[in-house]
């Protein structure tokens, strides 16, 4: 499921002379609104019925660097659901080469506004999601998926 695409804007760009770490996690969050609205639990959904998504948990890996100028795209696929949370996979290419320049993966939880505290995901977007899983769950789970980090030793 693609999601976004952009452009690396030069203030996005660190001494290093490629995109600093902050963007990426930048890029990915707004990947995360667009599946996010496509699923119903946008905006409006939140000024309406007072529901959200919150972050539990991501981790980021980079694989090859972007410099300033490049165009990209983010495609999201989904690993899992139950009643509150959603599991996630994102992946973001470099728009013209193709080649994979970072993965995100993210777990989330929805929040009723009102308490403030985890509740059911709301039947919607429950069914939304079940359909989406099925329909993802045929494809490969991502190597980097569930990736424990640390450094590995002989």
């Amino acid at each position: 499921m693609d999601l976004l695409e952009g452009q690396v804007e030069p203030g996005w760009i660190d001494y290093n002379g490629h995109m600093n770490v902050a963007y990426y996690h930048m890029a990915f969050d707004r990947a995360t609104d667009a599946f996010l609205e496509r699923i119903g639990l946008g905006e409006a959904y939140l000024k309406e019925h007072e529901g959200s998504m919150f972050a539990l948990e991501d981790h980021i890996t980079y694989q090859r660097e972007l410099r300033v100028g490049d165009p990209f795209r983010i495609s999201l696929q989904l690993l899992d659901v139950d009643e509150k949370r959603v599991h996630y996979f994102q992946r973001l290419f470099h728009g013209e080469e193709g080649y994979l320049a970072a993965t995100c993966e993210h777990l989330s939880i929805y929040v009723d506004m009102r308490r403030r505290r985890s509740a059911p995901l709301p039947e919607t977007v429950a069914a939304e999601l079940a359909s989406l899983l099925a329909e993802h769950r045929r494809l490969e789970r991502p190597r980097e998926a569930g990736r424990p980090m640390g450094v590995k030793r002989r």
